[in-house]
């Protein structure tokens, strides 16, 4: 942690300065645990209160703000939320990894890494992969032959990435997450009744600036491509299944799960223990609610539009449909 003067976390994180610009803060709180020298954010006027009164130095807050009095300075941001994650990381800057190749790595002669590559123990880098530079390889992960990753991408100890999967830049990955896997794809023998195994030799692709959470599995395509789009933020314990197209900047909380060949829209919201049918597709800007199911083939259409249940439909319908059972339970 370093520490550093409310004037220069407003400049870092272009926010406006009211009060002792000289003030120096070295951490980030909440408002509950706050102690001298940390900074915290509020987004309402009620928690405002709280945090002038909190014993934290400084504080990011709304244009709400501005005529407030206060013996903390202020720092107004129009998405404080916003400001406080870049202060943060302003303040708190990654634990800077040392380069180089752990002795009990084994990497490939043929593989190839950048710069300023770190490789840490017992990593596994199979033959033909490029490793962009800057990326940092934890420790048990294992990195099928020619996987493609990019340059500042973080993989967690213990991530699995079969073979021929490619990653963009800055790519964060969690510890034990599966990429690239086969999908769930059978063909039946009618006269046998016995399933044999429909070939999964597509890829996966997932593109700059995705996250993908702890646990989480990720299939490669059938026949062709598994794409996650940029900027991309996945869960703990999400499935994804082969040949989804996930758009940019989609959000998919814990415990979803996407059967094969789904495709989901940009901008995109999928809320914890979503289910959703194959071919089924979400358009942008939809959002589902926690546990919505979304049946095969269906689309949920509408920017902004909240669905909720199994079927998953528009809350406003969905509310409607609670009322009237609840009516007809109290006729009974």
């Amino acid at each position: 942690m370093k520490k550093r003067s409310v004037r220069e976390i407003a400049e870092f994180v272009q926010a406006r300065v009211v009060g002792d610009g000289t003030v120096e803060v070295t951490n980030i709180s909440s408002i509950q645990a706050a102690s001298p020298r940390d900074l915290v954010f509020v987004e309402d006027e009620k928690n405002l209160r709280l945090a002038l009164k909190s014993r934290a130095s400084a504080v990011i807050a709304g244009e709400f703000a501005a005529s407030k009095k206060s013996a903390q300075p202020l720092l107004l941001s129009t998405q404080p939320r916003l400001a406080f994650a870049r202060a943060a990381r302003f303040l708190c800057p990654p634990q800077e990894r040392q380069p180089g190749i752990h002795p009990t790595a084994v990497v490939h002669a043929s593989a190839r890494l950048g710069r300023g590559v770190t490789v840490e123990a017992r990593a596994v880098i199979g033959e033909g992969a490029q490793i962009g530079d800057d990326t940092w390889i934890g420790a048990g992960c294992v990195i099928g032959a020619n996987v493609n990753i990019g340059r500042d991408c973080e993989l967690y100890p213990n991530v699995t990435i079969y073979p021929g999967a490619r990653l963009g830049d800055r790519v964060i990955v969690h510890a034990g997450a599966v990429l690239g896997s086969d999908g769930f794809g059978y063909a039946r023998d009618q006269a046998a009744g016995r399933y044999e195994k429909f070939p999964q030799i597509g890829r996966l692709e997932i593109e700059d600036d995705v996250e993908i959470g702890a646990n989480t599995t990720v299939d490669r395509g059938a026949l062709e491509i598994t794409r996650i789009g940029r900027g991309t933020k996945i869960d703990n314990l999400v499935h994804i299944g082969h040949n989804c197209q996930i758009g940019e900047d989609v959000v998919i909380a814990a415990q979803t799960g996407l059967s094969g060949s789904v495709m989901i829209e940009k901008n995109a919201v999928l809320a914890g223990q979503v289910g959703i049918g194959e071919h089924a597709r979400i358009e942008e800007g939809v959002i589902l609610g926690a546990q919505s199911g979304v049946p095969s083939n269906k689309i949920c259409r509408g920017k902004g539009i909240v669905f909720w249940g199994t079927p998953a439909r528009p809350i406003r319908e969905y509310l409607k449909q609670l009322a009237v059972l609840a009516r007809l339970a109290k006729k009974g």
